[in-house]
């Protein structure tokens, strides 16, 4: 019997004084059954990071061709593609020749470090190309907010993000990387 994916329910105020985005979302995650917490949390910071109209959680890890989180225009081109982890080099070659601009949120530690030494050549030639590391103390912290049903409101201030539940508060300190 196949195992079915979990669903968990979100209620995500953001507050990005970055960029001028102040919202509201409803969101519902079907987590994977192979999908931690941590990588399910992360999705939801890379949905934060870039919410707005028409940005939308795809089948993720069920479909090989798309990524977790797209925008797509009204012309159905790939204005945004974002994904998280440490992808094939030539996954995310497909994605830049794809779409418009293409994001990854890589995090593991020094796995992801490695990953990246290994990876930067080949991924620099992509200049539509952005690669941003999060810090494993602040991804295992993402991991501790989550339940069924999560009330969590995020500030985003000088490239700062605060994740918190009433509770707790996680801060992520994205490093770029590589820059788009």
């Amino acid at each position: 019997m196949a195992l079915t994916a979990t669903v968990f329910k979100a209620e995500l105020q953001i507050a990005d004084m970055d960029r001028g985005y102040y919202a509201d979302h409803s969101l519902t995650l079907a987590r994977h059954p192979s999908e931690t917490d941590e990588r399910m949390m992360v999705r939801l910071l890379a949905f934060a990071l870039h919410a707005g109209e028409g940005l939308q959680f795809t089948k993720g890890l069920c479909a090989d061709d798309e990524p977790e989180l797209w925008q797509r225009s009204l012309t159905d081109d790939i204005l945004l593609w974002i994904d998280v982890g440490l992808p094939d080099e030539r996954r995310l070659r497909k994605a830049c020749n794809r779409a418009r601009q293409v994001v990854l949120y890589a995090y593991g530690g020094r796995t992801a470090e490695q990953w990246w030494q290994r990876s930067a050549p080949e991924l620099r030639r992509h200049d539509n190309l952005q690669v941003c590391n999060l810090p494993p103390e602040a991804t295992a912290a993402l991991a501790g907010l989550v339940s069924r049903t999560m009330r969590l409101q995020c500030t985003i201030q000088e490239g700062q993000v605060w994740l918190g539940n009433g509770t707790d508060t996680v801060l992520v300190e994205p490093q770029v990387w590589q820059g788009a």
